[in-house]
């Protein structure tokens, strides 16, 4: 009995097994999402350049695609339920790309940031896509336990490799081909995907609520915009205070909809059951960590160390090897031989000793060895953390609840990775402040280095308490001891 009864005989079967082209053909398209949030920092200095952008409006190039790609997640996931995963990934792919090519083309730095709105909304569709193709096309859980660790580590390792690809791509061919890349990664899952993915049939009785999309959508959006200025204009603005407690209203009003409407956007069932609940905190927790390290060492190696943005993505390629290693060869080995919830204690602990190097940075650091052993370990947890999370998240989910389901850990990282540019960024910041009044004759440097070893610390800190409930609460079993 227990959990090997969550297929029943009333679901479609399990489609037939296609090896690794589907998962090329979806973790291509999900690749282009990824890559498109890190590519375009290091083209923002072109950008701002070749279309004339004032400093107040260039962060829009970033933001105006978080904002829609947070957004708008939920509903894509819920349009993959209606229609079919194969369908809404291919009209995402194709959106994507369009917009992509608009973006390339644009005159002027409205129009960029307006194809950067609408990539972000076809990128939520083609997320939540992805999420619910691997669900589905891969049942087995030894085979799913291998794909997840593939897929992650292509991902996690985008992060960095979009900080190269962006520098490289930028000095040789110019920003504009930051964004037609795109087209060419779009081909691979528009031309395979009706050849090697199943045409699972869509769902007519799951219904969009549009309350509930505006609720969810707007909350997000408030979410991830306060989070974001928070950093600059303060906890304290009235822009940033307004924001969250927007969001939270909004956000009370989605779960509130969810409680008491039939057709839900959600399905509460998705994330109250205490195992999937736990794996989605420590989505959350993994993204804090990746994305708060990389502002952190971004603004060292440039700001500080005076690097260049290309040799400041070379400096992260450790960190995307560790993450290949943890993900693809590690994971996948123990997953089937550590319960989940000791696997995920370790990977998150692992990535709090990877922050803890960096609390030793000074102005004067070099990058052997404490940024290097920084970067490989925090590579290594994230990798490790990645296709275990994500594995314990979608874990029992029914066929109908599985577009939904993407949808919420994809959420769940956006989220994590929101708060933990946010969080890290506003620490150091305002610990810098504060140095520099009590100290008025340090460094502005100096100061600003203590700011990111403090900031270093409450990271650990963050992490090692996100780990003491994981352990407790989480009781889902190994696969290998799950009944047949």
């Amino acid at each position: 009995m227990g959990h090997s009864s969550v297929t029943t005989a009333a679901e479609p079967e399990a489609p037939p097994r296609r090896g690794w082209w589907p998962l090329a053909v979806i973790a291509s398209a999900h690749l282009m999402a990824v890559l498109d949030t890190t590519v375009m920092f290091v083209a923002l200095p072109s950008i701002q350049h070749g279309l004339h952008m004032t400093v107040a409006s260039r962060q829009w190039v970033v933001t105006a695609y978080t904002l829609a790609l947070a957004g708008l997640l939920l509903l894509g996931g819920r349009l993959a339920d209606r229609l079919g995963a194969r369908r809404t990934l291919i009209v995402g792919v194709v959106g994507f790309a369009a917009a992509s090519a608009v973006g390339g083309a644009s005159v002027d730095g409205t129009m960029l940031i307006a194809a950067r709105a609408v990539q972000g909304a076809f990128g939520a569709v083609l997320v939540s896509s992805t999420k619910s193709l691997l669900v589905t096309v891969y049942r087995e859980e030894h085979e799913r336990a291998k794909v997840l660790g593939v897929f992650t580590a292509t991902l996690t390792a985008g992060l960095a490799v979009g900080l190269v690809l962006g520098g490289v791509t930028t000095s040789a061919l110019g920003w504009r081909w930051c964004l037609y890349l795109n087209l060419v990664l779009s081909s691979l899952a528009i031309v395979g995907a009706p050849r090697v993915l199943p045409q699972l049939p869509g769902r007519p009785e799951v219904r969009v609520d549009l309350p509930s999309v505006l609720f969810a959508s707007l909350g997000m959006a408030a979410l991830v915009y306060g989070l974001g200025e928070a950093a600059s204009a303060g906890w304290g603005s009235g822009q940033v205070v307004g924001s969250l407690v927007g969001a939270a209203v909004l956000l009370g009003g989605f779960v509130f909809r969810q409680l008491g409407h039939s057709d839900r956007l959600l399905p509460l069932r998705v994330v109250s059951e205490r195992n999937r609940g736990w794996g989605m905190v420590a989505l959350i927790v993994n993204a804090m960590s990746t994305f708060g390290m990389m502002l952190i060492l971004t603004y060292q190696l440039q700001s500080v160390m005076g690097y260049s943005a290309l040799l400041t993505g070379l400096a992260l390629v450790p960190f995307a090897l560790g993450a290949v290693l943890g993900s693809a060869f590690v994971a996948p080995k123990l997953m089937g031989r550590v319960p989940p919830r000791f696997l995920i204690t370790v990977a998150v602990v692992v990535e709090a000793a990877g922050l803890v190097p960096l609390v030793w940075l000074t102005p004067h650091s070099s990058y052997l060895p404490l940024v290097l052993i920084a970067t490989a370990i925090e590579g290594i947890g994230t990798g490790l953390a990645g296709p275990t999370t994500l594995n314990t998240a979608l874990r029992g989910v029914l066929p109908a609840d599985a577009g939904a389901a993407g949808a919420a850990t994809s959420t769940a990282g956006q989220l994590g990775s929101s708060v933990g540019a946010a969080l890290f960024n506003t620490i150091a910041a305002t610990v810098t402040a504060g140095y520099l009044a009590a100290h008025p004759a340090t460094r502005v440097l100096a100061a600003t280095v203590h700011g990111f070893n403090v900031a270093m610390v409450w990271g650990v800190l963050v992490l090692v308490a996100a780990a003491i409930p994981i352990v407790l609460f989480v009781n889902a079993p190994t696969p290998a001891a799950r009944p047949r």
